[in-house]
């Protein structure tokens, strides 16, 4: 099997293990994972699966030690579940599809100034 299948293969075991752990929160921490999984996926739209993962199993490990200690729901997310989710993502940027237009702009515009070592306005 090449990298891309096993890689693949992982992504999948990895899914599926943090379904199971998940599934083990008691259902107040579930409901509010689940509601916060899901604004991530829409609003994050996260490009690469290893990122993706690494933010869910981030995500769960804080509610996991939570429901440990505990902690109350609203304590994890404060009073504005959105600013809560956005400053949580900012952790995970480098995995947003958004991103890499980022830098693919930065990239054509430093290409057409020449700050990669080619002469504004030459034409190719």
């Amino acid at each position: 099997m090449d990298r891309k299948g096993h890689r693949s293969v992982e992504d999948k075991k990895r899914y599926c293990d943090y379904k199971n752990r998940k599934q083990k929160l008691p259902n107040h921490y579930r409901t509010a994972i689940d509601a916060l999984e899901r604004y991530l996926m829409y609003f994050g739209a996260i490009s690469d699966g290893n990122m993706m993962l690494r933010m869910l199993d981030d995500l769960l490990d804080l509610f996991e030690q939570s429901a440990t200690d505990g902690t109350p729901v609203r304590e994890v997310v404060g009073d504005d579940p959105v600013k809560f989710a956005e400053i949580f993502l900012q952790n995970y940027s480098e995995g947003q599809w958004v991103q890499k237009e980022c830098n693919r702009l930065i990239q054509a515009i430093n290409q057409a100034t020449g700050d990669n070592g080619e002469a504004e306005g030459r034409a190719d």
